[in-house]
């Protein structure tokens, strides 16, 4: 019982700091109406007579967004009052989520505005999470960032994959795609409301800079950044590792695998979606396990373990021919990424100094997202020179092989125990409000 109760006080500890609470709701509902958006996006360009080659247009222009705006959103955060910018994000995408209502219910939204708005939520996320990932470590004591990582990680599929899109897709049914846009607008509303009020504290809207120095240049910093990636083997390692991960697993399981419900289990898309559950509900297990943890001694070799193993079952996803089997690879492969993303986010906010804080998280998305769309072009054109079973074995595969080498050439066992990370009491409370 004893054991349950510091496993549960571990948890929502966090939350008793207000301003992390007030941060912490705000990304729920941010997250929530990012969920809103995917659907409401769906029979938006439906009801502008759009199909897949439409929809497709609008989905990338988001991610080009994304793209083009995360290395100079990561620069910001390092240069600016990180609590300024996730503020001026939520005004931003509120006026821009309002505009976009006020066109789709008088009639007059066309598919540019769509692929403009898409482009537009993309660049604001680019900004917005550098952002969040930056003031975290400045609202909390190290020894908190693991719990709070984990319920981030728990609540984000619960909330972006379940309750945004199933509350959007119940306003479509009911009234309209525009109603949808609607209310979501007004989530983004209650989301401004509570970065309002976390205080203006000199730690949270001091930049980034070091020893009291003036600001480098925009490039400068770049490179600056940069050059700590490089030199730092361990992040140098793992960003890599996250390179050739991306690349040889996403584009299968986006692409591919609806064509093994479809082909090996005869599925529909409520299969499929159920899958996808499966994956959402490990996700959300695995980010609540390690939560409620201590910080591992050996963070780095469980990080990569986590990775390796979880995609390993992949190899024999194009081999399944009853749905429980693709449910269970799905649900340990949904817990070990979590943990493993948990481990690492709370990492980065524990290793990296903090003036460089903003740029590492901002190239660490760059570089995970970045292959991600040539991934998912190249999966269908390879379906026609390699079998299903063929192609997720190498997807299962490559992740644990290029695992082993990072893991050997980043010295991830020697730094680990170099640079012990325990869950010790921060030796000073945030300051409180006068």
């Amino acid at each position: 019982m004893s054991a349950l109760k510091t496993t549960a006080l571990r948890l929502i500890k966090p939350f008793a700091i207000r301003d992390y609470a007030l941060l912490a709701s705000a990304l729920v509902l941010s997250t929530f109406a990012a969920g809103m958006w995917t659907v409401a996006m769906v029979y938006q360009v439906r009801r502008l007579d759009g199909g897949p080659v439409e929809l497709s247009m609008v989905a990338t222009a988001n991610a080009v967004g994304l793209l083009c705006f995360v290395l100079f959103g990561g620069i910001m955060a390092d240069r600016h009052s990180c609590r300024r910018i996730v503020v001026l994000v939520e005004v931003f995408s509120l006026a821009l989520m309002s505009t976009t209502a006020i066109l789709a219910i008088n009639g007059v939204l066309e598919l540019w505005h769509l692929m403009v708005a898409g482009f537009l939520v993309g660049a604001g996320a680019a900004f917005f999470y550098p952002a969040y990932s930056a003031l975290l470590p400045k609202m909390l004591p190290a020894d908190q960032l693991l719990a709070a990582n984990g319920l981030e990680g728990t609540i984000r599929p619960v909330v972006h994959t379940a309750l945004g899109p199933m509350t959007a897709g119940f306003l479509v049914a009911a009234l309209s795609p525009a109603h949808a846009i609607i209310g979501l607008s007004l989530v983004h509303l209650l989301a401004l409301l509570m970065l309002r009020r976390i205080p203006k504290r000199e730690a949270y809207n001091r930049p980034g800079a070091a020893d009291g120095q003036p600001q480098p240049g925009i490039f400068r910093q770049l490179r600056e950044g940069i050059g700590y990636t490089v030199r730092t083997r361990w992040l140098l390692w793992t960003l890599l590792f996250s390179v050739i991960s991306v690349f040889t697993f996403i584009g299968p399981f986006e692409v591919l695998l609806p064509f093994i419900v479809s082909d090996n289990l005869h599925g529909d898309a409520k299969l499929f979606s159920f899958a996808l559950a499966f994956f959402g509900a490990g996700a959300a297990v695995g980010s609540l396990l390690i939560a409620s943890a201590k910080f591992p001694r050996r963070y780095l070799s469980l990080m990569t373990a986590c990775w390796c193993l979880g995609t390993l079952p992949l190899a024999i996803v194009g081999y399944v021919d009853e749905a429980w089997m693709l449910f269970a690879i799905l649900l340990a492969f949904g817990i070990t990424d979590a943990v493993g993303m948990v481990i690492w986010g709370t990492l980065l906010q524990r290793r990296v100094p903090s003036n460089l804080l903003g740029r590492i998280s901002s190239l660490d998305f760059f570089v995970s997202l970045a292959l991600m769309p040539l991934s998912m072009a190249v999966a269908g054109p390879l379906t026609q020179v390699m079998s299903l079973q063929a192609i997720f074995i190498i997807a299962g595969i490559a992740s644990p092989l290029f695992g082993i080498i990072a893991w050997r050439a980043g010295k991830f066992a020697q730094d680990e125990i170099a640079h012990p990370l325990r869950d010790e009491p921060a030796l000073q409370e945030v300051k409180r409000a006068e």
